[in-house]
């Protein structure tokens, strides 16, 4: 908890007081926390700090239930058809009229929806989903219920395009896929109508990223290289990086192997490209050592170990433990890499370690990712620390096998 005090305090425009507010903690404690005087070890108190900061009780009244979108858009999408049916999508949203409100609500939303962007660092999908779908609902209410001028309600548009992206990637590490496919075109709508282009970009590139993960390959490439065109080539260095990243990995996943290389390549080249502007908010995350995780996951989906296990050795030598469920999953890939180079018993070592982080995050990646690797370990069970570590597992003859690679 005091890593996500400073975090928030070097990330955000939040002070000691809004946040204290937000979790219900004196702000003379958040103080020490923060001076590394003092830390959190009640157990309910953190869980309740981090509710507060994923979702702070809104100022409108919200439903219990997400509603659903109406089915028209008014203005198109630049998706094609295949990809995302524009008669899908909802209509831009307009207000109705209501309470006047200004930048500092505006604000708000752009520091609360980063605020759960960092929690997301920490926390997994299952943990998240209510907070997320409260604070997105929060959102399109006050959109929809207020009056204001037309830069204040760009900015909210904005932030319902954000807190759209978190809260479909949240709902989609949760195994929530269609229900994140919807929140993604709600806020690709948002997006678009606010003229965001590289928002939008996200937000098609969050939805091809779940697509290709999830048995729709063909789709999920097409709508990659949509959203690198969408965001255009004037986007920020950080961003265009991502997306093409993104469309690397969704040629991996076709099985174009020098289509996945270059893009590779371009994305590298483009993350040093220097910049006239500041990169988006949502980008923060974005940096040399994630694009050395994605290549490393290319070349062990494309079966070359000599590449990926150097890489992810390196990587995961000075990643941030505390963030549990990344860790975790590049330590699957590790381990995949390492049954590849034909290394069982590293691969058995990397393997219990990663089955030990990823135990108590309810995220369904996670759980894929470890079906996936005893899969690759299953033709190793002679070996005698694979065996063991299968022997150590729960109920192993009932364990899915299902690869869903993600």
């Amino acid at each position: 908890m005091t890593r996500v005090v400073r975090l928030l305090r070097a990330h955000t425009d939040l002070s000691q007081d809004a946040i204290a507010r937000m979790t219900d903690l004196s702000q003379g404690m958040l103080s020490q926390m923060e001076s590394g005087q003092r830390s959190l070890r009640s157990a309910t108190k953190k869980q309740r700090a981090l509710e507060g900061l994923g979702a702070p009780e809104p100022a409108v009244e919200r439903p219990d239930k997400t509603p659903e979108a109406p089915k028209e858009n008014r203005s198109g999408v630049f998706i094609p058809a295949p990809e995302l049916p524009p008669d899908e999508l909802p209509k831009p949203l307009s207000s109705r009229g209501g309470r006047r409100v200004g930048t500092a609500v505006a604000d708000t939303l752009a520091s609360r929806v980063h605020a759960l962007r960092l929690a997301d660092d920490f926390l997994a999908g299952g943990d998240l989903i209510g907070p997320a779908r409260r604070e997105l609902e929060a959102a399109v209410a006050l959109h929809r219920g207020s009056v204001y001028t037309d830069r204040v309600g760009n900015a909210l548009l904005v932030a319902i395009g954000e807190f759209s992206q978190i809260t479909g990637w949240i709902l989609s590490d949760a195994g929530q896929h269609s229900e994140a496919e919807q929140v993604y075109r709600l806020g690709l709508s948002a997006a678009r109508e606010a003229g965001d282009s590289a928002l939008a970009g996200h937000l098609a590139g969050s939805l091809a990223y779940q697509w290709t993960n999830t048995g729709r390959e063909r789709e999920g490439l097409r709508l990659a290289l949509a959203a690198l065109d969408e965001a255009g080539s004037h986007a920020h260095p950080k961003t265009r990086a991502l997306f093409l990243d993104r469309v690397a990995w969704a040629h991996t996943r076709n099985g174009d192997q020098q289509a996945a290389v270059r893009a590779l390549g371009e994305a590298h080249d483009t993350l040093v490209q220097v910049a006239a502007d500041e990169a988006p908010t949502w980008a923060y995350w974005v940096s040399d050592d994630e694009l050395e995780v994605m290549d490393a996951r290319v070349y062990t989906e494309l079966h070359r170990p000599l590449r990926a296990v150097p890489l992810l050795s390196t990587v995961l030598g000075r990643y941030d433990t505390t963030h549990a469920r990344e860790f975790a999953l590049y330590l699957s890939w590790l381990a995949v890499a390492l049954t590849d180079a034909n290394e069982p018993e590293q691969a058995a070592e990397v393997t219990t370690r990663m089955l030990a982080v990823s135990a108590d995050t309810a995220s369904d990646r996670t759980a894929q990712r470890s079906r996936v690797v005893l899969r690759h370990l299953t033709r190793f069970r002679d070996v005698p620390e694979v065996e063991e570590l299968f022997a150590s597992l729960p109920d192993p003859g009932e364990r899915k096998t299902t690869d869903r690679s993600c």
